[in-house]
């Protein structure tokens, strides 16, 4: 309510408003108020000019031009309504159904509609009209096709944000339908700009099909609209020029009615809603963590062996994840940590089954909870994971469904997965609200999630994750654009989740203190690989790290005794090139110990002194790691030294 009667505070969109009420006032009620008296014959009145019985005039049956084009308008409007209509509903279906069916009958659609667009909008009408005879239907259907295009690429551009969007992956994660990911997921957010075509096309709609009649393959006798109104008075334009004035007027003032609702619209939509984003902080000192019990492989509840997850692009493919293979045990919580592009979030998408389209993902082993993901069908995939692995978003602003209430989104999981009934779903999602610290729960469910603020949001997230009681939460980045205050409260309530329910979670961050506040255990990622597993305690104690590249991330990380005057350590070089074969170690060409072989040989894992396993020809367990940052580096190759910048 509050935006419309923002809207209407644009003197030129509440002119708008209030023409295109007097149409549908006049489409409404002006045949029973007037509908007699137009069709009155007058044989003593043929063809007038303006007189004060008949202000603007008769026809060639004495009937009064000023009623009939009152009385038109329900057919003229009623008419470019079906077509918009008509465009609209097969347009959303050609052009924003496939975003849920898959990329391949994307591609097939999209070809429809290239193909479609091809053919001038004029052929297809008058084509149609021949086909079918000229009458007002036809040219309603004539109408309606040629708009079928223009509103499916519409549809098309705006529902391949949404389908890459996190929240329908976490739908379709949960098992809900392609039916209501359609309609719940898709159509309302792509629902505004899509409003706003629909009234500029109803204008221009209204102008085609007075343009048929005129050309006399439209409305036919005894009917008429604006267009056949038109046609007739044409003859006498030149004796009678008043009889085309009431028909012409209301065509232009129909068009720019629409027309000028329709900028308004839009211009409001573009100034509607800003927000700002946070800066992220680092966190305190790590805490002391309990022993981990070492647990083989037949009691993890996830083991990964060999993943890797490669992109098709213009050269060749990009390989974001390379042999990956990591185990974690039950109510265990551990972190990821890596550079941007090391393939973190990547990775924990492609083993949540949610890659992006076009991925092609390959792995040895890939089990959950006693399932084997490789084996089992696509349905029943996702069948397990829906309530199983809980997943909490990077951005939660577009992790959640900006067109649905958050209780609402919160209530899938059991409705659909648990078969519960709406009331009951939705006394779930309030108590999963209240569970995660939010202050009014049963209100708050009821709104928005641009009325929550970023640390809602993220509870909220937690709150979805855990409301199936799944045994395993992937949280990608939770505390980005949080401040430092917020960022401890939501790695406090993931930890005290963790321990209510026993579930295991898996933590990705770029800042390694966000995982030393909260994990057991840190998996360190370099170009696509996992380089070291270690236990976070070790962070505490940086010269019992074994690979340089973990050293040089707890070096980089700046504490209460770091010298100001000093600029901040940072890791000389850039990561390499995902697009092309990688050769030996990724971090060689940035490691002031790499040798030839580092450069020629892949090191593979194996156990450290400290604990815990390491990717590394030369380890550094036990060696000052002073002088590992800054300088560039040399590689140790004997006579052939080279410096490497």
């Amino acid at each position: 309510m509050r935006s419309f009667l923002a809207f209407l505070r644009n003197p030129l969109a509440a002119t708008a408003a209030l023409m295109v009420a007097v149409l549908v006032f006049l489409a409404l009620f002006a045949p029973e108020i007037w509908g007699a008296q137009a069709a009155q014959t007058d044989t003593s009145a043929l063809l007038q000019g303006p007189s004060e019985p008949h202000p603007l005039g008769t026809d060639g049956l004495g009937r009064d031009m000023l009623l009939r084009t009152l009385v038109a308008t329900r057919l003229s409007l009623g008419m470019a309504l079906i077509a918009t209509v008509i465009g609209l509903v097969f347009g959303l279906l050609l052009g924003a159904l496939p975003s849920v069916l898959g990329p391949r009958v994307q591609r097939l659609f999209s070809s429809i509609i290239s193909t479609w667009l091809a053919f001038p909008v004029l052929l297809v009408a008058m084509l149609t009209v021949i086909l079918l005879g000229p009458s007002s239907g036809s040219a309603v259907i004539a109408l309606g096709l040629t708009m079928v295009p223009s509103f499916a690429r519409l549809a098309q551009t705006l529902s391949s944000r949404v389908g890459g969007s996190e929240y329908l992956a976490a739908a379709r994660m949960m098992g809900v339908s392609r039916a209501r990911q359609f309609t719940r997921y898709v159509l309302p957010n792509i629902a505004e700009p899509i409003i706003v075509n629909v009234t500029l096309s109803i204008g221009g709609g209204l102008l085609a099909l007075s343009s048929l009649s005129f050309l006399g393959v439209g409305v036919q006798p005894p009917d008429f609209d604006w267009g056949r109104m038109l046609s007739e008075a044409f003859d006498q334009v030149y004796t009678n020029p008043a009889a085309v004035v009431g028909p012409g007027v209301a065509v232009v003032f129909a068009g720019v009615a629409f027309g000028t609702l329709g900028e308004s619209l839009a211009a409001h939509l573009r100034s509607h809603g800003r927000g700002s984003v946070l800066s992220r902080r680092r966190l305190g000192p790590p805490p002391r963590v309990a022993d981990r019990e070492q647990i083989g492989d037949d009691r993890a509840l996830l083991r990964v062996e060999g993943l890797s997850v490669a992109f098709p692009s213009a050269t060749g493919w990009v390989r974001p994840v390379q042999d990956v293979s990591f185990s974690v045990a039950p109510g265990e919580i551990v972190g990821v940590v890596g550079e941007s592009g090391s393939g973190k979030s990547v990775a924990l998408m492609a083993v949540a089954q949610l890659s992006a389209a076009g991925a092609a993902v390959t792995a040895r082993t890939l089990r959950f909870d006693g399932d084997d993901l490789l084996d089992l069908p696509r349905a029943d995939v996702k069948k397990r994971l829906g309530t199983k692995m809980g997943i909490v978003f990077q951005d939660s602003l577009t992790a959640l469904n900006p067109a649905l209430r958050v209780g609402t989104q919160l209530g899938e999981i059991p409705h659909f997965h648990g078969r519960d009934t709406r009331a009951d779903a939705h006394r779930k999602a309030v108590d999963a609200l209240r569970d995660v610290a939010i202050d009014e729960p049963e209100r708050r469910s009821r709104q928005f999630p641009h009325e929550f603020s970023g640390g809602m949001r993220q509870r909220a997230l937690i709150a979805m994750s855990q409301i199936g009681k799944p045994r395993l939460i992937i949280a990608d980045e939770p505390t980005t654009a949080l401040d430092v205050t917020v960022q401890q409260r939501v790695l406090a309530l993931l930890r005290r989740e963790c321990e209510r329910t026993g579930a295991a979670a898996i933590v990705v961050s770029h800042d390694i203190a966000v995982l030393a506040e909260l994990c057991q255990r840190i998996l360190v990622m370099y170009a696509g690989r996992i380089v070291e597993d270690v236990d976070v305690r070790l962070l505490a104690t940086p010269e019992k790290l074994a690979h340089p590249y973990t050293r040089a991330l707890t070096e980089s990380l700046p504490d209460v005794d770091t010298d100001r005057t000093q600029p901040l350590a940072t890791i000389p070089g850039e990561p390499p090139d995902l697009s092309l074969p990688m050769v030996g170690c990724g971090f060689a060409a940035r490691c002031p110990f790499a040798t030839e072989r580092c450069m020629t040989e892949a090191p593979l894992m194996s156990d450290h002194i400290h604990g815990g396993r390491v990717a590394c020809w030369h380890p550094q367990d036990g060696v000052p790691i002073d002088g590992i940052l800054g300088d560039p580096l040399v590689l140790n190759t004997g006579s052939n030294a080279q410096e490497v910048r």
